[in-house]
């Protein structure tokens, strides 16, 4: 099993970026998925997650900024994030499980998790 982030970086405040989990090894179509992130000194938090359906649940941090979806014919977790801010500089993951969550429940709950992909957010 794998789940494999990509497309963070570094950008300025205000800008986007598009994360991408390719993931393996499962059958991803019938597990929820989910991003965390934690900032250095920060307690994990959950971002967001998302139904085998397409249901997506947001943390109020992120809530109509951040975008999750899904191509389950490509196995892929996608996180759109727009009007970035520095707070939200962090290392993102993504995470699979058989139930859907909300964005409490704690990434160690999760089935699968990957490795993450860093965000630097700049003033």
């Amino acid at each position: 099993v794998q789940l494999v982030e990509s497309g963070g970086g570094s950008v300025q405040s205000g800008g986007s970026l598009r994360l991408s989990c390719a993931a393996s090894g499962f059958t991803y179509s019938t597990y929820s998925m989910a991003w965390f992130r934690q900032a250095p000194g920060k307690e994990r938090e959950g971002v967001a997650t998302i139904s085998t359906g397409g249901n997506p649940n947001y943390s109020d941090s992120v809530k109509g900024r951040f975008t999750i979806s899904r191509d389950n014919a490509k196995n892929t977790l996608y996180l759109q994030m727009i009007s970035l801010k520095p707070e939200d500089t962090a290392m993102y993951y993504c995470a699979a499980d058989q139930q859907w969550y909300s964005t409490r429940r704690p990434m160690e709950a999760y089935k699968y998790t990957g490795q993450g992909t860093q965000v630097t957010v700049s003033s």
